[in-house]
Formats: C-alpha cells, sequence, structure tokens
C-alpha cells in the first residue's frame, strides 16, 4: 500500500479483524447509497473515510434548511445555493478523501433507473425515507443478487439489518409492504442520534462483508427505541415459504406502475414525472415576470403567487411543494408549465 493509506487507515488496520488484507479489499470494493439525506450522508461519510474504492450515491432532492439538524455533510452554503444532495455530498466527500472515486447521480430511483446504478456494485445500502423505494431495493437486489443493508429511523426508533441473497431471508419476510405506521420524520420528527446509530450498525455490517468477515454478521433485524431505552433483536433465520420475492422470484416492485402523479409521504409535496428532459435557461426565461424563479446549475425553482413553489430538474422531474392535494397539483404545474 502506498505511505499515504498506510498513514490514513492505520488505526483501522490495526483493528485485527480488518488489517492491510482487509483494507485492500475495500479498496477494491463498490458500494451504491440510494438516498443522501439524514441516513446517507452518514453512511457515505463513514465509507469514504474508512477507504471504500468507490461509492456511488443517488438522491432526487436538494438541500433544505429543515435538513441541517441530522444530514451531516451539508451547511448553510448548500442551502443558500439549493444545491441537490447528491452534488453537495459529493463535494464534501471528495474533500474528506480524494482517493476514494465518488460518483452522485441526481435522479429518481425507479424499477427503470436502479438497473444503471447498480451496475458493478457489490453492495446496496438504504439511505431512503419511505417504503417503495425499500421494497424496490430489495427485490431488485434479490433479482440480482447483491447484498442489501436496510436502515431506518424515525422519532427515537431505528431498524437495521443486512440482508444477502442466497443467505437470509429479505425484507419482505420480516416487513410487510404496506404494515408501517406511517410515521414519517416530518409528521413526528427525528433525533440526531438515533440516525447516527441506524447508520452505523449498517455501515459495520457492511465493511464486515466486504472485508470477508462473514463469520461476524449480526444475522437480525435490529430494532431499538433510545428515549423509551430498549432494544430487539429479530433472528433472519428461515424466509416466507410464500415470500414474492427471495422465494417465489416474482418481485413485485420490479413490475409495479411507476405512477406519473406520485405523493412524497409527510413532505407536503407531490413530483410530477413528464418523461422528457426540462431545459432549466429555457424555463427561466418563459416564467421570469409570472412568478419568482431562481436558477441554480442544477434545478429551477419557482416562487407561485398562489404560495405553493415548483421545482423543476433537468431529467424532467417537477416537484410541487406546499400541497399534498394531487388535484391541486396537477392544477398548479397545468397553470405553469403546461399538460
Amino acid at each position: 500500500m502506498e505511505k499515504h493509506s498506510l498513514e490514513r487507515y492505520s488505526r483501522q488496520m490495526r483493528f485485527a479483524p480488518i488489517g492491510e488484507e482487509g483494507q485492500k479489499r475495500l479498496a477494491k470494493k463498490v458500494v451504491l447509497i440510494v438516498g443522501v439525506g439524514a441516513l446517507g450522508t452518514v453512511l457515505a461519510n463513514h465509507l469514504v473515510r474508512a477507504g471504500v474504492g468507490r461509492v456511488k450515491i443517488v438522491d432526487r432532492d436538494y438541500v433544505e434548511m429543515s435538513n441541517l439538524q441530522r444530514q451531516m455533510l451539508f451547511d448553510e452554503s448548500d442551502v443558500k445555493e439549493s444545491l441537490p444532495k447528491a452534488i453537495a455530498a459529493e463535494r464534501k466527500l471528495r474533500a474528506i478523501n480524494s482517493a476514494v472515486q465518488v460518483e452522485a447521480t441526481v435522479a429518481d430511483v425507479t424499477a427503470s433507473t436502479l438497473p444503471a446504478l447498480m451496475e458493478d456494485v457489490d453492495i446496496v445500502l438504504d439511505g431512503t425515507d419511505n417504503f417503495r423505494t425499500r421494497f424496490l431495493l430489495n427485490d431488485m437486489c434479490f433479482q440480482k443478487g447483491i447484498p442489501f443493508a436496510y436502515g431506518g429511523a424515525v422519532s427515537a426508533r431505528g431498524m437495521s439489518a443486512l440482508f444477502i441473497p442466497g443467505k437470509t431471508p429479505c425484507l419482505r419476510c420480516l416487513i410487510n409492504e404496506g404494515s408501517g405506521s406511517g410515521e414519517t420524520c416530518d409528521t413526528v420528527g427525528v433525533i440526531s442520534p438515533v440516525v447516527d446509530i441506524v447508520a452505523s450498525y449498517q455501515v459495520v455490517e457492511v465493511i464486515k462483508y466486504l472485508v470477508g468477515q462473514t463469520e461476524a454478521l449480526r444475522g437480525t433485524l435490529r430494532s431499538f427505541d433510545l428515549w423509551g431505552n430498549h432494544q430487539f433483536d429479530l433472528k433472519m433465520a428461515k424466509a416466507k415459504a410464500d415470500c414474492p420475492t427471495c422465494q417465489q422470484r416474482l418481485f413485485p416492485a420490479l413490475t409495479a406502475d411507476e405512477t406519473e402523479v406520485t405523493t412524497l409521504c409527510g413532505r407536503e409535496t407531490v413530483q410530477i414525472n413528464r418523461q422528457k428532459p426540462f431545459d432549466l435557461a429555457l424555463w427561466k426565461n418563459r416564467l421570469t415576470g409570472s412568478a419568482n424563479v431562481k436558477a441554480t446549475p442544477f434545478l429551477l425553482r419557482i416562487e407561485l403567487e398562489e404560495g405553493e413553489r415548483i421545482v423543476l430538474f433537468p431529467d424532467g422531474r417537477a416537484l410541487v411543494q406546499g400541497t399534498e392535494d394531487l388535484t391541486r397539483a396537477r392544477t398548479l404545474y397545468s397553470k405553469y408549465i403546461g399538460d
């Protein structure tokens, strides 16, 4: 190993289960982190500092002031610039460790966009905030035979597990789709230490897997409540015989309809995907005069006289912020953008 690597990772390599051989293995690995918000920023920070060779990050959103309480890679300048989270995180991560290849993608993760993101990936980490995307990741990972590190945090509670195709059950075996409480960070809040702990549990299991220390894997779905002072481990012994993902191999999330209009849970936001790109410069010129328009290289933010906001992204997505009413969102979109 090069001298600067020996110095940078010296304390990590002194930990016997990793050592120099484990460090060399990490340098050859590729990980994908889906979602670069609360969990995703902690995941990326740990893995880049640990020396994973290539870290791919993807997120569809941009940095807002309410993110700064728990999303550790962002600061007030990112909010001021309205930077996409993936871009802001990429800048910070490259400054942390220039030897790691950090690749950022600003996009919505769907059944059609995910396969390209997962090319050459050794493991996928969940940094998302919704089960629709988690079940999509679960199904795609089990279809392709790639491990999936699940994590979730809300209020003072957290959960994490590492699912390995052919070795463990999948997420659907332990959590029924649609059985969640419906609580989100936007509705019941979240304290930052919960996020750090969940992400740290995820990263520890991921590092064990990447360095080949599979005998040390926890093998449980761990849940905890920091405020209530309790923790529970559910052993991942058997898959459900009728599981549509890991047993029947039907992968329902991969064949589900990708609706054009969706509500982002708990965020008072509706996403509309028109399936073709937005020319941001063109739309800035078109909308200036009818609304307050702010442009960045990554998005166009339109403050409407009605009180809501529309955010346009180059990939063809639009966020209508300030409402969860699909009819209202469609009306505003049609008024300012068209059908």
